[in-house]
């Protein structure tokens, strides 16, 4: 059964600026990881690595629909009292968010060239725009492969300066690139990341056989059973995604929200 959920109530993990900075402490930044060497550019165009763990490329699954929810160019795992959002820009959607309690991961895939992965570049664009707004990122070897942990400047309920905890994960596939947004709790807290990082790995993606551009993302639709709430389908103006990433077609949109 799909319900309303309402924009504002996406959770995230927002803590005091003066916290925040030991959560996410480490040896090097993102600015000393190399941005611009050589070495930066030769990892940046290393073609998709091996995926033993996911996620997934249609032709790798026997079947996608089992235990997952059909999303059309995503297979999403149903998990017992998630909430399904989804987002769409214009008339497509192009995102779609598991909700967990207090936690939450943003599926997003993309058309990607055929021998080189992207999610290096992708990295070091989300970390300049990031950083452009004050924030503080950390590139670091995670449970899936490198990702960003990010800071982002944010006003706190009562008014002061805070931050939010977002981690930003992405694997190359054939042809396509898949990123993930994990925020909440589950930026935070390995406990409470484990559910939402197996629902990233065990994923499938359908790039489908149509030319498509690099980056393009990869249409979604609503699954075939989808059920809305009486009162009908809560949409929202637009406003841009502090997380947009270098990813500059996906500008948020107005979003449907559902409950799975």
């Amino acid at each position: 059964m799909f319900g309303r959920r309402k924009k504002n109530e996406a959770p995230a993990e927002s803590v005091p600026a003066a916290e925040a900075a030991d959560e996410t402490a480490s040896d090097e930044t993102f600015a000393d990881e190399g941005a611009g060497s050589g070495e930066e550019e030769r990892r940046v165009n290393l073609p998709p690595a091996p995926r033993p763990d996911g996620p997934w490329d249609l032709s790798e699954v026997t079947d996608a629909a089992e235990g997952r929810v059909d999303l059309g160019g995503l297979f999403v795992p149903g998990v017992e009292g998630m909430e399904l959002r989804v987002e769409v820009a214009g008339d497509a959607i192009v995102a779609a968010t598991v909700v967990l309690q207090d936690s939450a991961v943003q599926l997003q895939a993309f058309a990607a060239p055929k021998k080189e992965g992207i999610w290096g570049e992708v990295r070091e664009e989300i970390g300049v725009g990031i950083t452009q707004q004050g924030g503080v990122i950390d590139e670091v070897e995670g449970p899936l492969g490198w990702e960003l942990r990010a800071q982002v400047p944010v006003q706190l309920p009562d008014g002061t300066n805070g931050v939010q905890v977002v981690r930003f994960v992405g694997v190359d596939g054939p042809r396509w690139f898949l990123r993930g947004v994990i925020s909440g709790q589950g930026a935070v807290q390995p406990e409470a990341a484990g559910i939402l990082e197996h629902i990233f790995q065990d994923t499938v993606v359908v790039r489908g056989e149509a030319p498509m551009a690099p980056r393009d993302p990869i249409v979604l639709k609503l699954p075939d059973d989808a059920q809305m709430v009486p009162d009908g389908v809560q949409q929202e103006p637009a406003e841009t995604s502090r997380f947009g990433g270098g990813v500059e077609r996906l500008e948020r949109g107005p979003e449907i929200t559902e409950i799975r």
